[in-house]
């Protein structure tokens, strides 16, 4: 399952995005170009791509930091509903533009680092709640993410572990079942049909061990699959050539799954400690 930042016919492995072959004379005309234009059209590269994804993160973390705060002020003065507003319009903001970033035909690196912001304060506002609820959390939280992405980094980049179609396939209808159960669940919930806090992934057990435990492990490895494709269609755009500028899209891409993982990692902490 592609992420949907990867869009771009610069990320097809398939070489569908990769530069035309010129003819002498096209040649001849970028060579007589200006040099801002060369730079304009400087091919995407694996470090440019990290140090974009390195400021994208810094962002996100500074917004994290910010709805942290926010929210801890707005529970520690007794205003739960301020505590509420805070993450829900910063997850509207961040939901708004998520879209537009991943629709729009070119990447821009205000609106993703926008985003990044509206995001992070979300994510603060969120792990605040979690970390109300089961002090030491968090800190967990953050450790396991780190581990997943630097072990699968790390798996990836010495070709231990690569995307195939055939486990692409399987991830894309295993992330639809689970996308699936999770609208049920969250109906469930809303209406009241499952009382528990956590909806069937605290209700249900499976020889003991609560379905969320289970399931939370499961979207740990869908979302170690998914940075593994993450990494593979950036891998795919500089093999192509892609235009510097779509570097902002690999960084945007990476982000979502991170923010994704983590927010997962989070779940699977707080069901495993009931």
């Amino acid at each position: 399952m592609q992420n949907p930042a990867f869009r771009n016919e610069a990320f097809k492995s398939d070489g569908q995005g990769a530069v035309a072959t010129m003819t002498a004379q096209q040649l001849q005309d970028l060579y007589d170009q200006p040099s801002a234009q060369r730079i304009a059209t400087e091919p995407m590269t694996i470090q440019d791509t990290l140090v974009k994804s390195g400021l994208t993160f810094a962002i996100l973390i500074t917004g994290a930091v910010i709805g942290w705060i926010a929210t801890s002020t707005a529970l520690q003065s007794g205003s739960s509903g301020t505590a509420v507003g805070i993450f829900v319009g910063a997850g509207l903001v961040a939901l708004v533009l998520g879209f537009v970033n991943v629709f729009k035909r070119e990447p821009s690196p205000a609106l993703i680092l926008l985003y990044a912001a509206a995001q992070g304060v979300l994510v603060g506002g969120i792990s605040m709640f979690y970390e109300v609820m089961e002090p030491g959390i968090v800190f967990q939280a953050v450790l396991a993410t780190l581990v997943v992405v630097g072990v699968t980094l790390a798996l990836f980049a010495s070709g231990k572990i690569r995307a195939s179609k055939r486990a692409t396939k399987i991830f894309l209808i295993v992330m639809v079942a689970y996308l699936l159960f999770s609208v049920i669940n969250i109906v469930l919930m809303m209406t009241g049909a499952v009382a528990d806090p956590w909806g069937l992934r605290g209700s249900v057990t499976i020889a003991g061990i609560p379905l969320g435990v289970i399931l939370g492990i499961l979207a740990v490895l869908l979302g170690a699959y998914s940075l593994v494709l993450d990494f593979d269609f950036v891998q795919q755009g500089v093999r192509n050539g892609a235009p510097r500028k779509y570097g902002w899209t690999g960084a945007f891409g990476i982000m979502v799954t991170v923010v994704w993982l983590y927010l997962e990692i989070l779940r699977l902490i707080a069901i495993a400690r009931r």
